[in-house]
């Protein structure tokens, strides 16, 4: 999301946008226990109605023209936590490796240290690539596709190796990403301001 003409519209916080991703971030601890409960179909059913959210929040927020600074956080962590809680769940289901959950986690922390490193240089986080966007999506994607089998047991044949195809093209793509994020905070801390003409 861009940002908006007002620039004190931007620092709002309690706009009907926000609102729908505060929702959706409530909803997290719920999606998680109905995974570790083994519950899939209302899991997955908290799945979609989040996804369903994000979607309305983000046109809300461009036909309102309430895209806030919030937003513009709260979206990808959302995203992230649901992507978490799925792996978590479904690894301690004994569903999926934990090596999975591990790739994807160590992604993040290795995208936090870059981000440290750029504050430590006096620069703010590099904009969002979109080949990290295609990332989220897929596993955003793929690890539903997984729970779809869990929760409709004649669909696993199909869902299941499509599920995971789309995962662990995921998991390829989001570390790919980090790669990129990771060339591209080391160029800009290599470049030193320029003194303005006196």
């Amino acid at each position: 999301m861009g940002g908006t003409a007002n620039g004190e519209a931007d620092r709002r916080v309690w706009t009907i946008p926000n609102v729908l991703s505060m929702l959706r971030l409530a909803l997290v601890p719920v999606f998680l226990v109905y995974l570790v409960l083994g519950d899939y179909v209302a899991a997955l059913i908290v799945l979609v109605a989040a996804s369903l959210s994000d979607l309305l929040d983000g046109f809300l927020a461009r036909r309102l023209n309430q895209v806030t600074r919030l937003g513009q956080l709260l979206d990808p962590a959302a995203d992230r936590l649901y992507i978490f809680a799925a792996l978590v769940g479904l690894a301690a289901g004994g569903l999926v490796p934990w090596w999975i959950v591990v790739v994807v986690v160590a992604r993040d922390v290795f995208l936090l240290v870059l981000g440290i490193v750029l504050a430590n240089h006096g620069y703010g986080p590099l904009p969002v690539h979109q080949l990290g966007k295609v990332a989220t999506f897929a596993l955003f994607f793929g690890l539903p596709v997984i729970m779809l089998g869990l929760a409709v047991p004649a669909l696993e044949p199909i869902t299941e190796p499509v599920g995971w195809a789309i995962t662990l093209w995921g998991a390829f793509l989001y570390w790919w990403a980090g790669v990129i994020y990771a060339i591209e905070t080391a160029r800009v801390i290599r470049i030193a301001p320029v003194a303005p003409d006196v």
